[in-house]
């Protein structure tokens, strides 16, 4: 690219963000990383930072609406516009329905639901003064199939897609593109303590019979964010390996 390009990752400590950092910063993207903690964003830093020397991480908390709002004025003020931005950051507190309480289902939608939108209404007003941009919302096959035990996770994720829907056909006419990334079960931190039975129960029900890779994420972030998808907004990629073809 000729002028290098900003790109936000939010989430970016390990796991899917992690991959979605590397994968941009390899492909030339200037990246900053977010953490929840200082620990977090230097860890994203320095190794954000073996890939290309100006590449950054941040402390961002987008449960917390004042604090989202200052790093993000912040963060404009030190790097400018960004061309991409991936809503990766996100929580679970899995507790079957009756027994899910006020916090459980308040946290998950204010973080992963509401997160998103405090995040999106900081970055959309630049992004529509430049004239492009592109945001990719990280949801999850949760969101379309549901899941015993995670009534809020799936609201959540479900929620995200209609409002990337909905801001898609706002912002479209300013080359601005709004899209998911929606993994099925990936093989992460969170996957490699499962025990072997249930493993073999995700499994089965996989067609491609194996755990995604966080770099087959990656991948399509990377293609939404580039120039050969910039006729394609408000939809949802599920990267499932066949799990549900809906």
């Amino acid at each position: 690219m000729s002028e290098q390009a900003l790109a936000l990752v939010t989430g970016a400590s390990r796991g899917i963000g992690r991959a979605v950092a590397e994968k941009l910063a390899a492909q030339g993207y200037k990246v900053v990383g977010t953490a929840t903690s200082e620990g977090g964003a230097a860890s994203i830093r320095e190794g954000l930072q073996q890939i290309a020397p100006e590449n950054d991480a941040i402390v961002l908390n987008i449960a917390d609406a004042e604090q989202t709002a200052e790093a993000l004025k912040s963060f404009l003020a030190d790097h400018g516009t960004p061309a991409v931005v991936v809503n990766n950051a996100g929580i679970t507190r899995d507790n079957l329905f009756l027994r899910m309480s006020d916090d459980e289902w308040s946290a998950v939608i204010n973080t992963n639901l509401s997160g998103v939108f405090r995040v999106c209404k900081a970055m959309v007003k630049p992004m529509i003064k430049k004239k492009t941009g592109c945001i990719v919302n990280i949801s999850s096959i949760i969101g379309t199939t549901g899941n015993a035990g995670q009534a809020n996770y799936a609201a959540a994720k479900a929620g995200l897609e209609g409002f990337s829907r909905s801001l898609a056909q706002e912002v479209a006419s300013r080359n601005i593109t709004v899209n998911c990334v929606a993994p099925g079960f990936i093989k992460t931190d969170m996957t490699d303590v499962l025990p072997e039975a249930q493993k073999e129960a995700i499994l089965a029900t996989v067609p491609s019979k194996r755990f995604g890779q966080v770099e087959e994420i990656a991948a399509a972030v990377a293609f939404l964010a580039g120039a050969d998808a910039k006729y394609i907004t408000g939809q949802t990629i599920h990267v499932n390996g066949g799990m549900n073809m809906g």
